[in-house]
């Protein structure tokens, strides 16, 4: 059955609007504002010693298995995240690795965990919402009863932080969440809690950042008071100033993120990625708003079609025409 132009063009019409009902969530958006009680921590390179102290506290805390990396099954040796490892501690070494802290013949450490970033990824990406940022402390959490186990998460986090645990009979997600069970109880998540030098520091995040301001200002070299555990406690160790990267890591990439570094070697030695500011969540939305903005994309769709209709028409008249010269000839013949 062949469809009239007319008739096409009254459905393109009413398609048209049906879009732009459709459409109408699709409107850009800024980066999502920090919660003003946001919780987070601040992880200080310098201050790390490895004790991998925070590792262990961590497991307990949330019940996480041992991982058997060495093939001896002996004792607990994560070489990265995993589903049995919510945060680890990595090494970077240049050269005879001597100096702390130095690029060049030297080694530091870097904490890797969940970021909770301020507009996640894995949020927007999960179709059920098994992956939330709460409101007022700003903390990723998962659950595992919404989780549909697609994995989305895991393709849209720009620091390849969720990992898959395919070993239980119902396999789900796992990434750190800041235990946030410890602090419904009023307590300091794991890591912080342990961390015998300061270098895992919980607290808001707006205090967190003011914390980065006064160690980017500190003279290197000289003696300054360093807090412990917490960023409000009255426990400090005195450390020697180091030469600071001028840049803390998390607090503007792709619109910030809850859990900053701060280091005196490039962050690009720990493989951590320079990003822009803006989130990938608000640049997706941003070019799907430039996109359908008055309603660009289904006009260029419906020009394209009616261009096509118009050029078929054409070729059917013209063979039609044809046609009947044909039978003319033919008649005179």
């Amino acid at each position: 059955m062949k469809i009239k132009r007319r008739d096409f063009l009254k459905g393109a019409a009413g398609s048209m609007a049906l879009l732009a009902l459709d459409r109408q969530d699709a409107q850009a958006r800024t980066v999502q504002a920090l919660p003003p009680e946001a919780l987070g921590i601040l992880y200080d390179s310098t201050l790390c010693v490895g004790c991998n102290a925070c590792m262990t506290a961590c497991k307990k805390a949330n019940n996480m298995p041992p991982d058997f990396t060495d093939g001896q099954d002996i004792w607990d040796q994560p070489i990265d995240l995993s589903p049995n490892t919510l945060n680890v501690i990595k090494k970077f070494t240049n050269g005879t690795g001597e100096t702390k802290d130095a690029e060049i013949n030297g080694h530091a450490f870097i904490k890797r965990q969940c970021l909770h970033c301020i507009d996640p990824s894995c949020v927007t990406a999960c179709p059920v919402s098994a992956l939330t940022k709460d409101k007022n402390t700003g903390i990723v959490s998962y659950n595992k009863n919404n989780c549909i186990g697609c994995r989305y998460c895991q393709v849209a986090c720009p620091y390849n932080i969720p990992k898959f645990d395919f070993n239980r009979v119902y396999p789900e997600i796992v990434k750190c969440q800041l235990c946030d069970h410890l602090i419904a109880e009023g307590k300091y998540p794991a890591c912080c809690s342990v961390c015998p030098t300061g270098a895992s520091l919980f607290g808001r995040v707006s205090d967190l950042i003011v914390e980065t301001r006064r160690r980017q200002q500190m003279v290197p070299g000289e003696m300054y008071d360093f807090p412990v555990t917490s960023i409000d406690s009255d426990t400090t160790h005195k450390y020697t100033a180091p030469e600071y990267v001028p840049h803390v890591y998390g607090k503007e990439e792709l619109g910030g993120t809850q859990v900053m570094y701060m280091s005196a070697v490039g962050f690009d030695k720990f493989g951590l990625p320079a990003y822009p500011k803006e989130s990938f969540v608000s640049m997706s939305s941003g070019i799907q708003y430039a996109i359908y903005k008055g309603m660009v994309y289904p006009l260029v769709v419906l020009a394209g079609l009616v261009f096509m209709v118009k050029k078929n028409k054409q070729q059917e008249d013209e063979k039609s025409i044809e046609k009947k010269h044909d039978k003319k000839e033919a008649c005179h013949e």
